[in-house]
């Protein structure tokens, strides 16, 4: 069973803090089962934007898990303004955390899923000499 959104928020938001970065709601959802986005603003006029994977993405024997994806990095404060807010029209009942912190870390366990990184290197079956 996974965490209401109310408790899941207040344990980042706590998180954040017991590591020195200050970390706030911007927008309140439903404290059952809103989706929750969370903005890293890095203190340096860039933003990262974290939102939920796809459900197609997560396991089905990790349902108490939340899992996110990073959709923008290092992104303007507009590109994603605009982007909550189209997301906001689609969902009203989501949350917006932001965490200021200039090391960008977003205090997400697991961390959020990259698909700008590289793909790991997968080994090859069977092996070769």
């Amino acid at each position: 069973m996974r965490l209401a959104s109310d408790i899941w928020v207040a344990a980042l938001i706590r998180a954040a803090e017991v590591a020195g970065a200050m970390a706030a709601v911007v927008h309140r959802g439903d404290p059952r089962a809103g989706a929750i986005f969370v903005v890293v603003d890095r203190l340096d006029g860039t933003l990262d934007l974290h939102v939920p994977a796809p459900q197609s993405e997560v396991d089905e024997t990790e349902t108490a898990t939340r899992r996110f994806e990073t959709v923008l990095k290092r992104a303007t404060g507009e590109a994603v303004r605009a982007r909550i807010a189209s997301e906001r029209r689609f969902d009203p009942d989501l949350w917006v955390i932001e965490i200021e912190d200039r090391a960008g870390r977003a205090f997400i366990e697991p961390p959020p899923h990259d698909p700008d990184a590289p793909a790991p290197v997968r080994p090859v079956w069977p092996p070769r000499d």
